[in-house]
């Protein structure tokens, strides 16, 4: 393809007024993204409810619990595959195109969700090792969907709301999680009203009714029917211009897909042109060749490590949200509750926290992100949630007491806003603009899966770490750890390291995408140019 109608066929892209479509990818890109936040948290609600199903222990004072191992790897095995998924799709998608890979991850997503939630077997053993391989491929197709989701909205949108449009794409998470939330509240509700049962204090086997093992599957089941929605319209979408004309090098097919869903007519006009062949020498530089490292790796290396440390926190704060509200005493001990009435109470304090700090944090970054910047929107989200986390851990046992324990659920809930004002949201957006078209999509999925390899340190080392320092305070099998105030001060600190970690990694509101990858720079001065494009809005 000519230099020049690469050039036109681009900027009529970033110049492309915002149009139906765009909201329509959103919508179907994004209900990918609620369907994989709905998939990896809700199961941070039903870990307490397998444990007393499975792990009752005849006499204890307490309510069964999932061993340490067993907990780790319900908790961990959807991260592991998330982390595998988002490499090989991310890979795929530029080998592939961004299209050809879309609906593997979403068939993957219906039928691993379905599979969770049929896990058989009647021994704790058989129903976990199911469960685990079938969320291990659950996340594998979760994986795909960030680094493709992400290189399709940032191909598609114009560069004055680029932003905007990847960061609603995202957003959806808040509502996934809100969505998780949600179900368990109607679900555990419903079968408390049909099946009563007395605190584990007072009957210890009949706190936990039978019928509690259709609970925690119709929860995990539930998140098939979102993206079984978007199934269709998913197959549907045509490759992204810029693919079909940087990588597959075919102008004529990414004039017919950008006038089918941007409503721009294109025409070609052939023109006489004796010019010398293209030289493409200096855009055939490898992924990790000098070439590229010399360019880019310093933005791989911030949007990597950056992603990494924000999701130890994150996700330790995320997946072990009903650990943290029963340590400061939010909600009541197990033994004063039956195994559907924890359920409720653990539901409906992880919706309150996603509704007034999660949710919000992520549309106030889509409102703001094209116009105080990336960078910006990255140091302040970090900055503040080292100041709550600090704030939550020097004066711990200040919180722990009763009358206090708002004021914990205050600042816990702004430690979730300003993640999603934050990092979250700017982590997942800047690595699908800054990198050229043949490797965006593996740039992409490279920093996504530092950032799950930061995940799984959190939700394994966060479980152990929590421990209390006294070996007589700890859950059933855990050594004891660093106590929680220590673990929130470890938190604060990978915050601080994510705060100096962005300075590597470029603004991008306002510019091109071949502007950001210097993608222009990879093309001869010399082509052959046959066609010349004309385009009208």
């Amino acid at each position: 393809m000519a230099k020049d109608e690469q050039l036109q066929v681009l900027s009529m892209l970033d110049a492309a007024k915002t149009q139906f479509y765009h909201f329509t990818a959103v919508v179907i890109s994004g209900m990918g993204f609620f369907t994989d936040s709905y998939d990896l948290f809700c199961i941070s609600l039903v870990t307490k409810l397998l444990g007393r199903i499975y792990y009752h222990v005849e006499g204890s004072a307490k309510p069964g619990s999932l061993p340490p191992n067993v907990a780790a790897a319900v908790n961990g095995v959807a991260l592991c595959g998330t982390l595998a998924g988002q490499l090989f799709f991310g890979w795929l998608g530029d080998k592939l195109g961004r299209k050809g890979a879309y609906g593997i991850t979403l068939m993957l997503m219906v039928g691993c969700s379905i599979g969770s939630g049929l896990s058989f077997g009647s021994s704790p053993t058989s129903v976990i090792a199911t469960l685990c391989f079938f969320r291990f491929w659950l996340g594998f197709g979760i994986g795909g969907d960030y680094p493709l989701s992400a290189t399709i909205m940032s191909e598609y949108a114009n560069k004055k709301t680029r932003g905007a449009f990847i960061a609603a794409v995202f957003a959806m998470q808040g509502f996934g999680i809100l969505a998780g939330g949600m179900v368990a509240i109607v679900v555990s509700s419903i079968f408390r009203a049909v099946y009563h049962a007395d605190p584990y204090s007072v009957d210890p086997i009949g706190s936990t009714v039978p019928q509690a093992d259709y609970v925690w599957r119709i929860i995990l089941m539930f998140g098939a029917a979102p993206a079984a929605l978007t199934f269709y319209s998913r197959m549907k979408m045509p490759e992204t211009p810029r693919y079909t004309a940087l990588v597959a090098k075919d102008q004529n097919k990414a004039c017919q897909d950008m006038a089918k869903v941007l409503n721009v007519e294109m025409k070609e006009q052939q023109e006489v042109a004796h010019a010398k062949p293209q030289n493409n020498r200096s855009s055939k530089f490898a992924l990790f060749s000098k070439k590229f490292l010399r360019r880019h790796g310093l933005h791989l290396l911030g949007t990597a490590s950056t992603w990494f440390l924000l999701d130890i926190a994150y996700y330790s704060q995320n997946l072990f949200q009903k650990d943290i509200f029963s340590a400061v005493g939010w909600l009541p001990s197990a033994s004063s509750m039956s195994a559907l009435d924890e359920l409720y109470k653990i539901a409906r304090a992880q919706t309150l926290i996603a509704l007034c700090g999660t949710v919000p944090g992520y549309w106030v970054t889509v409102f703001l992100i094209d116009h105080i910047g990336r960078f910006a929107i990255q140091l302040i989200g970090f900055f503040f949630m080292t100041a709550f986390m600090f704030l939550l851990a020097i004066p711990y046992h200040h919180w722990t007491r009763p009358e206090n324990n708002i004021g914990f659920i205050v600042i816990y809930g702004l430690t979730f806003f300003f993640a999603n004002f934050g990092p979250n949201s700017t982590t997942f957006v800047v690595p699908a603009e800054i990198f050229p078209a043949r490797f965006r999509s593996t740039c992409h999925g490279i920093s996504a899966a530092a950032g799950k390899a930061g995940a799984i340190i959190g939700a394994f080392g966060f479980l152990y770490a929590s421990q209390n320092q006294d070996k007589s305070k700890t859950d059933a099998g855990y050594p004891p750890g660093i106590g929680m105030r220590n673990s929130l001060i470890v938190l604060g600190m990978t915050s601080i390291l994510g705060f100096f970690f962005t300075f590597l990694v470029p603004e991008s509101k306002g510019k091109s995408l071949e502007e950001m990858s210097r993608e222009n720079e990879d093309e001869g001065d010399d082509e052959v140019q046959p066609n010349r494009v004309e385009v009208t809005v």
